[in-house]
């Protein structure tokens, strides 16, 4: 019976709230208000930093990834506003932490909440490098991928019902949807997102550092360090995220047009 009333949403919503995301022009559908997302990621990632390492404010990586974060935030409100999608943003408070932790792992919850993992600094190498990750993460709010995610989740994990009501009777399982979808937790390249996903944030945020002053043709060369560095990656078929190879070469080939927004 919940399938059946979760699958009776899924078709009203594709017709009344079908949205493009920016840049990429695909057709998306979330079933969740996208202010529930973030009421709750600020909860989670309040949570989050009281039981992790944060660096302190005053620490030059900290700042380091801080200030990227906050050009980054300007080059996508502007670039939202200029095309008429600001609400893309609305009720988003931007924050940018550095935790002390050798995961090599970045993520940005919904509401501009974004987190580096201290272990992800040396394979970005230098500020283009970091770019390249926080634009990515922040592509993944922007474009919605999480509420996407979590809505699947709903139907495969709980049944179909509602996020309300799994709150209320199930808050564990609520929350643990909640951190999957976005990642937190796990290792950069973990299943949280579609390979579908991935390449569109890639490319959303290939778009966004450039935007922001960073050359974008460090992507490929970061992704390249992960590559070198990250051990042995499973076959492309068996995994929801594109390999190393077809990143780099997707990259590569998008380049052009991201250089449109690059003025150094």
């Amino acid at each position: 019976m919940k399938i059946r009333v979760f699958v009776i949403l899924l078709a009203i919503a594709t017709l009344v709230a079908c949205a493009r995301v920016p840049i990429s022009g695909r057709k998306q559908v979330n079933l969740l208000p996208e202010s529930q997302m973030i009421a709750m990621s600020f909860q989670q990632y309040g949570q989050f930093l009281s039981e992790s390492n944060v660096v302190t404010d005053t620490d030059r990586q900290a700042q380091m990834v801080a200030g990227i974060g906050a050009k980054i935030a300007v080059a996508v409100e502007t670039y939202l506003k200029d095309i008429g999608q600001s609400k893309r943003v609305e009720g988003f408070e931007w924050e940018f932490k550095l935790v002390d932790d050798p995961t090599v792992n970045a993520w940005c919850m919904p509401g501009g909440k974004v987190v580096v993992y201290s272990g992800i600094i040396p394979v970005c190498k230098d500020e283009a490098g970091l770019a390249v990750v926080m634009g990515h993460e922040i592509a993944h709010a922007i474009a919605r991928h999480g509420n996407e995610r979590m809505s699947q989740q709903l139907i495969i994990q709980a049944g179909g019902t509602t996020l309300a009501v799994l709150l209320s009777e199930k808050p564990q399982v609520a929350q643990d949807i909640f951190l999957t979808s976005y990642g937190v937790g796990s290792t950069l390249g973990s299943l949280a997102f579609s390979r579908d996903h991935e390449t569109e944030a890639d490319k959303m945020g290939l778009v966004f550092m450039a935007m922001a002053g960073y050359d974008p043709r460090q992507a490929p060369l970061f992704w390249e360090r992960m590559a070198a560095g990250g051990g042995q990656a499973p076959p492309e078929f068996m995994s929801t995220h594109p390999s190393h190879e077809t990143r780099v070469n997707d990259l590569n080939d998008y380049m052009s047009e991201a250089l449109k927004y690059y003025k150094p």
